[in-house]
């Protein structure tokens, strides 16, 4: 690449590196097919950047972390961490499982950015003003209801922050509305929705699927942060915090139900044709689900051991130092009297709706992958759908009876709700 050679011999400087150019090139073919002599000009890239990765500035963290992410398969370590750039999203991919994931304002705006972003690109390729996976494009009717669905996923996001007026009706709805929302005018913003973008076929759908499950992965970080607030406020007696932690992590998770609808309208031909090359990369990976389970109870110790925990080392190494769960809390507070009526008994109902809401997704999940996979085995090592359907019903909570709500439908492409 000309413009990538030009960068390396006119002296590397990280904010001028060609992301454009990079980035043009990936999507052109896929990420699983970009020709090596372009991913060792990255390598090359990478060497460049000789500061430790902790004590770059800001333009050089960037780029390390984008050099990461287009790598991953050069350097033999894709998963499903660097398949949706988690860490350029600045969500939690690793070590830093365990830290603080901001506020509930700047949680709200990147999953509206996500989402958004998703939109902007439907209804860019729905007007055929962009080339960019120009495999297998929906129709104008399933655009439709990916546009009414993913509004609709946000929308309680929005009116947390005061914007709900900002989305307009798919009708009058352009993509250059969608991607005010999606970054307004932060070009730092942009830039990183761009290169967190970086599909491994050419198949439309693969957008949205990357997106969805960043977007998924954003609220199960925000939602380990509220359990572990609810923790720390049933150890301090505070019963009242515990309930409204509980109850707005719940929210959070019912309220990102039409996300699921979202990902069932893919077409399942395009589904499979790009997860041929998702190989390695699998949702049992996700250090924040397995870190919201294991914040909910401690893990019997045939799951800590079982692959699903092998797969999130820095989660099972939390639970083995002995990280507190909501159940222990719990059982601690009765035990010692810190959960007087009525602030108690709304504790034990918040634990009983998120259990539920918890056990809810799950056989959501669970009926999703059966439609697009069928018995097919999953990526990244696992069993697919037989998987899902052992742990979908794995109790949430022991310490209080929790059953499952009835199942929501999730809609199937181009119709009414199933």
């Amino acid at each position: 690449m000309r413009e990538l050679t030009s960068w390396l011999s006119g002296g590397g400087e990280a904010d001028r590196f060609p992301y454009s150019a990079v980035l043009a090139e990936f999507h052109r073919v896929g990420k699983h097919f970009v020709e090596k002599e372009v991913l060792g000009l990255l390598d090359h890239a990478r060497t460049q950047l000789t500061v430790p990765a902790a004590t770059r500035e800001p333009h050089a963290r960037l780029l390390g972390d984008f050099l990461d992410v287009a790598l991953d398969k050069w350097d033999g370590r894709y998963d499903y961490r660097s398949y949706l750039a988690l860490r350029l999203l600045g969500l939690p991919d690793g070590d830093d499982v365990a830290g603080p994931f901001g506020a509930r304002r700047d949680r709200d705006r990147l999953l509206v950015r996500l989402v958004a972003d998703a939109l902007a690109f439907e209804l860019t390729a729905a007007s055929g003003a962009t080339d960019l996976l120009p495999e297998q494009r929906p129709s104008r009717d399933v655009v439709a209801k990916r546009y009414r669905l993913g509004v609709r996923a946000v929308s309680p996001a929005l009116a947390r922050l005061g914007i709900a007026g900002t989305i307009p009706d798919r009708e009058v709805a352009t993509p250059d509305q969608m991607r005010a929302v999606a970054a307004g005018t932060d070009p730092a913003a942009e830039l990183v929705l761009r290169l967190s973008m970086l599909p491994v076929h050419v198949s439309h759908d693969e957008y949205l699927f990357i997106r969805v499950l960043q977007s998924y992965e954003c609220l199960f970080a925000g939602i380990a942060e509220e359990l572990r607030a609810a923790v720390a406020a049933l150890t301090a007696g505070h019963a009242g915090r515990a309930a409204e932690r509980l109850a707005y992590a719940r929210k959070q998770l019912t309220a990102a139900g039409p996300l699921f609808a979202l990902l069932a309208t893919m077409q399942p031909e395009a589904f499979r044709t790009f997860r041929e090359y998702t190989a390695g990369a699998s949702a049992i990976q996700s250090r924040s689900y397995k870190l919201m389970e294991a914040l909910c109870r401690t893990p019997e110790a045939s799951r800590l051991d079982s692959a699903a925990y092998h797969q999130v080392p820095e989660v099972r190494d939390l639970v083995h130092a002995g990280q507190p769960s909501i159940d222990d809390a719990f059982r601690a507070a009765v035990r010692d009297g810190l959960l007087a009526a009525p602030d108690g008994e709304r504790v034990e109902e918040e634990m009983r709706s998120f259990a539920a809401a918890v056990l809810q997704w799950r056989r959501t999940h669970h009926r999703l992958a059966t439609r697009m996979l069928g018995p097919r085995a999953g990526t990244g090592y696992t069993e697919g759908t037989p998987y899902l359907a052992a742990v979908r019903s794995i109790p949430v909570f022991t310490s209080v009876a929790c059953e499952p709500r009835p199942l929501s439908p999730v809609e199937p492409t181009g119709g009414r709700p199933a």
